[in-house]
Formats: C-alpha cells, sequence, structure tokens
C-alpha cells in the first residue's frame, strides 16, 4: 500500500501497519524551516527505513500523481491533513481506505474525537470508509464502536481508537482487496453531524455553560488548546476537575471560592471543582497546593 498521513496519530497507526502491510511507500508533510523539535512520521520513516515522498498542498499531491510514481493498488490515508482530488484517488485500482475516527455520518470533518467528548455521547468507534471528494462521505468498508469511558480525555480516547483502528485494518483491508466484502452506502446521511478544527479560542472558559459541559472541555482539550481562565488574576489552565449537580446558594457565575481544600466556580449550572490545575510560568498541581498560596486572595 501507499500510506497518507502527516500528524501524531498518523505516524503511531503507520508504525502499526507497518508490522502487519508492505508499507511501498509514505506521502506525508515536509517538515517546515521553522519548526523544532519531533515531526512524527519523518522520524518514523527514517527509523523503519521505508521510502518517503513529501507534499505540501493538494497541487503539489496532483503533481506527484502526474508522474505515475507508485505501484501500489491501494493506499490508506490516515491524519493526512491535505485534500486529495479525485485524480490520485483514481490512481489507485482499489481506491483509498481512509480509517475515520467516528460511527460515520457521526462527525465527518476534521476533529471527531474531541468532538465525541463534547458530546458527552456513551460510545463511538472507528469507520473504514473509501474516501470520495466529500467531507467523509465515501462507501464504509466496515466500523466498530468503542465506549467512551467517564474520565476518557483526547488523548486516551485517541490511543484505544488507534488500536481499534490498526485492528480493523488487519482484518478487513486482506478481505476488500480480495473482494470478499463490498463497500456500502453509509446509513442516514441525513443525519450526519460535523465537526471542525479548534481555534485558541475555543479554550477559553465561558462559565456560563454548565459545569458538566466545562468539564467535558477541559477532558477534550487537555492537549490542545487547554481550558484556560483566571484566578485571582492569574493565568491558569484547568487540567483535571469535577461537575457538581447543585450551585452554592446567592454565588454569581464565575466567582471562585475556596470551601476547606476545594476549589470551587459557579457555573450557569451545577458548580465546578477543580482538581488539577497549571498557573502560568509554573508545574501542573493539585487545587490544595494552589490554595495554600493563593487562598486568601481567592477568598477576599
Amino acid at each position: 500500500m501507499v500510506f497518507f498521513g502527516s500528524g501524531p496519530v498518523a505516524a503511531e497507526s503507520l508504525r502499526l501497519l507497518a508490522e502487519n502491510f508492505n508499507i511501498e511507500v509514505v506521502v506525508t508533510k515536509p517538515k517546515p524551516t521553522h519548526h523544532r523539535g519531533n515531526f512524527p512520521v519523518l522520524d518514523l520513516v527514517k527509523q523503519l527505513n521505508l521510502p518517503v515522498k513529501t507534499v505540501t498542498n493538494k497541487n503539489e499531491l496532483d503533481e506527484l500523481i502526474s508522474s505515475k510514481p507508485f505501484d501500489s493498488k491501494l493506499g490508506v490515508i490516515i491524519d493526512f491533513g491535505i485534500i486529495v482530488s479525485r485524480k490520485v484517488i483514481d490512481y489507485f485500482p482499489l481506491g483509498i481506505v481512509n480509517s475515520h475516527f467516528s460511527l460515520l455520518p457521526e462527525w465527518r470533518g476534521a476533529d471527531p474525537i474531541t468532538f465525541s467528548i463534547l458530546s458527552g455521547q456513551p460510545k463511538t468507534g472507528v469507520s473504514l470508509m473509501l474516501i470520495d471528494e466529500g467531507l467523509d462521505t465515501g462507501k464504509l468498508l466496515t466500523y466498530k464502536t468503542l465506549p467512551i469511558e467517564p474520565m476518557d480525555t483526547t488523548q486516551s480516547l485517541t490511543d484505544r481508537l488507534i488500536k481499534l483502528s490498526d485492528k480493523l485494518l488487519q482484518d478487513y483491508l486482506p478481505k476488500y482487496v480480495i473482494g470478499s466484502i463490498k463497500p456500502k452506502n453509509q446509513p442516514h446521511p441525513d443525519r450526519a453531524t460535523y465537526s471542525r478544527k479548534l481555534t485558541k479560542e475555543d479554550g477559553i472558559i465561558d462559565w456560563n455553560k454548565s459545569a458538566q459541559q466545562i468539564e467535558r472541555e477541559i477532558r477534550a482539550y487537555i492537549e490542545w488548546p487547554k481550558s484556560r481562565t483566571k484566578i485571582a488574576d492569574k493565568e491558569i489552565i484547568i487540567t483535571k476537575a469535577h461537575a457538581l449537580p447543585t450551585n452554592i446558594p446567592n454565588n454569581p457565575i464565575g466567582k471562585f471560592e475556596a470551601v476547606g481544600n476545594a476549589l470551587m466556580v459557579e457555573c450557569g449550572k451545577g458548580t465546578l471543582c477543580i482538581d488539577r490545575l497549571k498557573p502560568a510560568g509554573k508545574s501542573e498541581m493539585t487545587a490544595m497546593a494552589f490554595l495554600a498560596g493563593y487562598k486568601n486572595l481567592i477568598n477576599q
């Protein structure tokens, strides 16, 4: 196969795929000149000694395909971040299979894992889909569900979905190649939901929301954009919290209060109890450790 992928999810998926499949070449984004540190897919292909081609956009990918560089009949795409044209899809006799981390047509789009946590839904899954020119509208090869645990963060859920994705690819790609399974249309396309790319502003906590919703955001945004607010004029990132169903009487929305060793804040519905946080310029700490230095300021 030819593997298309660029991000961290792509790198781990490629590492697992390479254990069971012959990767003719990896197509990925080049490392930007200003980027410092690791670049997961490029680092991995070097480690695994796999051939690699780099493209920065749709036009460069089209130009690459025009040179007819690949012999594989099948492409696999995970976490690529570049639009793939019909020209590229049609180059492969068996098309390009996308492992999409939701139960399509649920959460089509760029960030299905985050939005599955934000929604509070009890389960998600992986869908193997033949890509077309639409936004995750292609025919399905198979899918499998996965429960979302109450304390799942985007990272913990991603790790489990990667493993599920690899199992499905191992089980179903060979069947698809020999023609023993036929792609089927997605069920109920009129019920499709859509995710989107997050922005830095998504991380600014809106205390008018319910405590339950903010707790989901903290878990969903733990990697980026992170859940940010101010306490006693100090910029902080909340990394762990739990929601209480009732409000403290007569407390205004957004008011922080130290109750013993607990740090509480009033929300539009319910109260958020902060368990762990990271003040600007400092290491992550418990709420109790934070209160040791700031309790007097909070209760003024």
